[in-house]
């Protein structure tokens, strides 16, 4: 599995989370132009295939629209610290494999319980 970050999430987490993943990049550094729109962030997970960790729901958006590839993991945890964006991913991975291999379903959504 590779995770592409969005902006809206901070790139210090990619260090951490490469141990769990072949590849961990954040938006901001790879191709994309900076700030890179929804859609290009859409197309360059697409054709990097790349699972996108987001905290904003405009990639659901684009995935009713559009389907999947790519795979999106929305994070619904309000404002959250790097530790803690990092420990929730590690604690749902099994499930974001899940997700990543299955052919039916192409959106994670990780809710933080009150």
């Amino acid at each position: 599995m590779k995770f592409l970050i969005d902006a809206n999430i901070s790139w210090r987490i990619c260090k951490s989370l490469q141990a769990y993943v072949a590849e961990c990049i954040h938006v901001d550094y790879c191709k994309l132009r900076v700030p890179a729109k929804d859609f290009e962030i859409w197309e360059f997970a697409k054709t990097h295939n790349y699972i996108i960790i987001t905290n904003y729901e405009d990639f659901i958006n684009l995935s009713t629209l559009y389907g999947f590839p790519p795979k999106i993991v929305v994070l619904k945890l309000g404002n959250q610290n790097n530790q803690n964006i990092e420990s929730t991913l590690v604690k749902y991975f099994k499930d974001i494999e899940i997700m990543s291999d299955s052919n039916d379903t192409g959106i994670l959504e990780i809710v933080r319980k009150m």
